[in-house]
């Protein structure tokens, strides 16, 4: 059966947001007068958020003392900061033409947080915008639950299994099989030494764009 749409996570997949992340990292370590970890390292914990980036820089774990105050204060470093440095990944426009070409819906679904989400995404100014963005603000629970997907597809009108889903973490991938859609895991994104994507159990692994087009085209072409 044709699938109808194509989702994607955000930071990692969409677009490569780690710029604004070693930017507001250099900053914060800067304030606490301590050394900052190196890009490489920042990179490989975009996609585990914000307290995977306290504890990365600070070697502190949630619930210790200074934790959350230094948490809110990456938040409020990062807001000034972001999509100022980051950038859709290479082919990305690409890939969305076809993709629209091809008569398909995209979408956007993101553990990222709405006041920082659509910023970004409105600020990027693409030919073809979203059909949708969903965050956590809007469910009940963030991925991996199924819970954005479902609320995408309805809004879609569509069915899970008329749709591929595309992201660079475990969650992305496991969301997707929970709901019951198609899924892409790239490995271009910000997957860490300790991940091993093979054991994802996506359908598809993508190295770049061209992989991910020649993924779905042919399923939107049935």
């Amino acid at each position: 059966m044709a699938i109808k749409a194509v989702l994607f996570d955000l930071d990692g997949t969409l677009l490569d947001t780690a710029p604004d992340f070693v930017h507001t990292i250099n900053q914060l370590a800067k304030e606490y007068n301590i050394d900052a970890p190196q890009p490489d390292a920042i990179r490989q914990q975009v996609s585990n958020g914000a307290r995977a980036l306290v504890k990365l820089l600070f070697s502190l774990n949630e619930g210790d003392d200074g934790f959350e105050e230094r948490r809110q204060r990456l938040f409020d470093i990062y807001e000034a900061t972001m999509g100022k440095h980051c950038v859709l990944f290479d082919g990305m426009e690409v890939l969305l033409d076809n993709i629209v070409s091809n008569t398909l819906s995209w979408g956007v679904i993101t553990n990222k947080p709405v006041r920082f989400a659509k910023p970004i995404v409105d600020n990027l100014s693409l030919v073809h915008p979203p059909a949708l963005l969903l965050c956590p603000d809007h469910v009940k629970q963030a991925k991996p639950d199924p819970e954005a997907m479902f609320m995408a597809c309805e809004q879609l009108q569509c069915e899970p299994h008329e749709v591929i889903y595309i992201g660079d973490h475990l969650r992305d991938i496991e969301c997707g099989r929970n709901a019951g859609t198609k899924t892409v895991a790239v490995s271009f994104g910000y997957i860490t030494p300790e991940d091993n994507i093979e054991r994802w159990q996506a359908d598809c692994i993508a190295h770049n764009t061209d992989d991910i087009w020649n993924y779905i085209h042919p399923l939107a072409a049935n």
